[in-house]
């Protein structure tokens, strides 16, 4: 009975029900239930409920046996076909089509013994025949079957994943306006009535909002957050509100609320309406004095210091005469109290123990959006859910630190006998090595560790943009992690692999050497420069091409690709070990190095020949030959641990765990002339290098590249 939250009297007929055997199977408990559900309050008519479980339906063995017979054969040319490939799953739909009230248990019995007469036993299939069934073929096809999927269709299913592709706890939602099917949720006397109506005015569609504070600039998890509820929607034919939930006017600002539309855009979702908790001011003040009609709120005058803790003592006004709270309400909107004097409190205890959480504080500051049209401002727990209820949202999705929260989210609700949506929690998206609290970012910011929202080493979505991270490459991040109710640690590099999948596929390779070496090719000093056509992405030659200069009097290579002393392994430039250069044709040996008065590598003197006149080469690496100036910043971790916030390992707190290294800047970089006309955010790959970005701070005398994320490591090659 852990499964029906119905009244004594409807469980006891449950009871009955079963006890007497009128209720036999899963199958009719389930319907039982979902009548009881959709029925909340008046008498149960027996004869319906009883037509509705199944109760006195009685199907034999014979025409299990009969009907699956009769749908294999409907089937039979595609089993012929697939064999064991044929979704079982499939069969067993239809069969609960045909037999609803059978065993089921029965049903997948009789399948599998028809199945096997029909197309023969499953273990002399083929190891591809069985990526339908796991565990089959002993242990060797299981292997075999896992690496089916990994190389085939499945790995190719999960990269091509969009936010509108959902998993996990998904599967679980509730239909529009079947809420009251959902565990937990609140069935009044008049549920059924203000479902109806919901289900008038949104069509049966799904409604889902993203609510975010404009108090700072989205991060990593949002990016979950928003491919959720505008994907969610997206999938089942519904729409989603981008809504503000601008309480709080001390600490948002208009450039939040730009910001959070940009990147809302540039994760590719347009939001139904764009709206601000503040729009519904008016209404929400009528709602907060009709609660204090009914008795479930009133005014109170225990500071913030007397409410802290876990234990705070109870209201010495929580019995206060409604008329009484009413006019202090009514002062406390017209400004007659101090910050902190006064407050609206709802008479409620939440899944935390916390009693009476506050629904209006007063606030002299203007509101951004509302301007200083009120001086109280009512608070997230009061705000949320009944924003939900106007915008009849049918599924409002948050993270799980909001699920203390749920039970005063359906009480206010049904306290005001209004529409209740079904408040679902999923776990949250948190990467290593970073923070996210807009409040530490703040800190970060304030003091100079970083230069804004938007720096690369964050993971704000502005930084990573700014960093060249594609939001393609987020929303395959975020498919991958999916939807579950456990909160998700991932280390960065799961993210670094969405990104080298994406930019493989859409970055144009161009040559570029970040510590400059001059080659003086001593033998080619009379030949013109050559122009050589290379591919913009070799795999996709469809993309296009463009043209290179290779031009002998002016070449340059990086230093890290010559040594005066070959170390073993070591592959590039060096004496007695020539190389070849990519796209150009050409393999150079050495001849000598010239050097500086500090000692240091001035120049290296080489003479070149044509690929086809000399050995193949060890290795072929990249150069430049009429090179663009550029800054190139490679990023790292901006923290030492994993866990910047755990005190165990960073007792000091996370500004003690700062990395020295976090940015490195290779200010005489010099990069292929094909990035000029390149505008901000154009993403590239460096040959041999990795990916990188053209940054905002580029200008006509020096462009500035972040990097985006190294290639690959490949320990055969160096």
């Amino acid at each position: 009975m852990s499964r029906f939250k119905g009244s004594q009297e409807r469980s006891g007929l449950l009871v009955v029900y079963v006890c007497d055997e009128r209720i036999r199977t899963e199958q009719q408990l389930t319907a039982a239930l979902e009548y009881l559900k959709s029925h909340p309050v008046g008498e149960v008519d027996e004869e319906e409920f009883s037509r509705y479980s199944g109760v006195g339906v009685l199907v034999t063995p014979q025409q299990i046996h009969d009907q699956v017979s009769d749908l294999l054969e409907h089937h039979k040319s595609e089993l012929m076909k697939l064999k064991y490939k044929f979704p079982v799953g499939k069969l067993m739909g239809e069969m609960r089509q045909r037999l609803r009230w059978a065993d089921g248990k029965l049903v997948k019995e009789v399948i599998d013994q028809q199945l096997e007469a029909l197309i023969g036993p499953r273990s002399q299939q083929s190891p591809q025949s069985n990526i339908q069934k796991s565990g089959c073929g002993g242990k060797s096809g299981a292997k075999a079957v896992v690496k089916e999927k990994k190389a085939g269709e499945e790995e190719e299913s999960r990269s091509e994943k969009t936010a509108g592709e959902l998993f996990g706890e998904a599967a679980n939602f509730h239909k529009p306006g079947e809420n009251y099917k959902t565990e937990g949720y609140v069935v009044t006397p008049h549920t059924m009535r203000l479902l109806k109506k919901h289900l008038e005015e949104t069509g049966g569609k799904v409604v889902t909002r993203f609510p975010p504070e404009p108090n700072g600039i989205l991060h990593i998890g949002h990016a979950k957050a928003i491919n959720f509820n505008f994907g969610y929607a997206k999938a089942h034919g519904g729409i989603t509100y981008l809504r503000y939930d601008d309480t709080n006017p001390e600490k948002e600002e208009e450039r939040f609320i730009r910001g959070i539309q940009e990147m809302v855009k540039w994760l590719g979702h347009k939001p139904y309406k764009i709206n601000f908790s503040s729009d519904y001011f008016g209404q929400l003040y009528e709602w907060a004095v009709e609660l204090i009609k009914r008795g479930h709120a009133y005014v109170c005058h225990q500071t913030q210091d007397e409410l802290k803790g876990h234990n705070p003592p109870p209201s010495p006004w929580r019995e206060r005469p409604v008329e009484e709270s009413l006019l202090l309400f009514e002062d406390m909107k017209r400004g007659k109290f101090e910050e902190g004097e006064a407050t609206l409190r709802m008479k409620h205890v939440m899944e935390d123990s916390k009693q009476d959480p506050v629904a209006y504080r007063i606030k002299y500051t203007p509101h951004p959006h509302a301007g200083d049209a009120w001086c109280v401002y009512p608070t997230y727990d009061f705000t949320h859910c009944l924003c939900d209820s106007i915008e009849n949202i049918s599924h409002s999705l948050c993270t799980k630190e909001f699920q203390a929260r749920r039970s005063s989210y359906y009480w206010l609700c049904n306290a005001l006998d209004l529409y209740c949506p079904v408040q679902w929690e999923y776990g949250r998206l948190n990467l290593q090595y970073t923070v996210v609290s807009k409040r530490k970012i703040q800190k970060l910011i304030g003091g100079g560790i970083v230069a804004d929202w938007d720096d690369p080493r964050l993971y704000t979505l502005t930084a990573l943009r700014r960093r060249g991270i594609p939001p393609e490459a987020i929303h395959k991040f975020t498919a991958k992690v999916g939807v579950t109710m456990s909160q998700a640690i991932l280390h960065p590099n799961l993210l670094d692999s969405c990104v080298r999948d994406e930019l493989n596929n859409t970055a144009t390779r161009v040559m570029a050497v970040l510590d400059p070496v001059k080659v003086v090719v001593e033998n080619l000093a009379d030949v013109q420069a050559l122009e050589v056509e290379v591919l913009n992405i070799p795999h996709l030659p469809g993309k296009g091409a463009h043209k290179v200069f290779f031009d002998p009097s002016n070449l340059y290579i990086d230093a890290s690709d010559f040594k005066e002393v070959a170390e073993s392994g070591y592959r590039r430039l060096a004496p007695g070990q020539p190389v070849g250069l990519k796209h150009a044709g050409y393999v150079i040996s050495h001849l000598r190095t010239e050097k500086d008065s500090s000692g240091s590598v001035a120049a290296v003197v080489v003479e070149a020949h044509r690929t086809e006149e000399v050995d193949k080469p060890k290795a072929f690496i990249q150069w430049v030959s009429r090179p663009v100036p550029s800054a190139v910043r490679l990023y790292y971790s901006l923290f030492l641990h994993p866990n910047p916030e755990d005190p165990a390992k960073v007792p000091n707190g996370f500004l003690s765990d700062i990395s020295p290294n976090s940015m490195e800047v290779k200010s005489s970089a010099m990069v292929d002339e094909t990035v000029l006309e390149a505008g901000p955010l154009t993403g590239f790959q460096f040959e041999r290098i990795g990916y990188f970005c053209v940054d905002f701070d580029s200008t006509p005398q020096q462009m500035v590249f972040n990097r985006t994320v190294s290639l690959r490591e490949d320990s055969g090659k160096s």
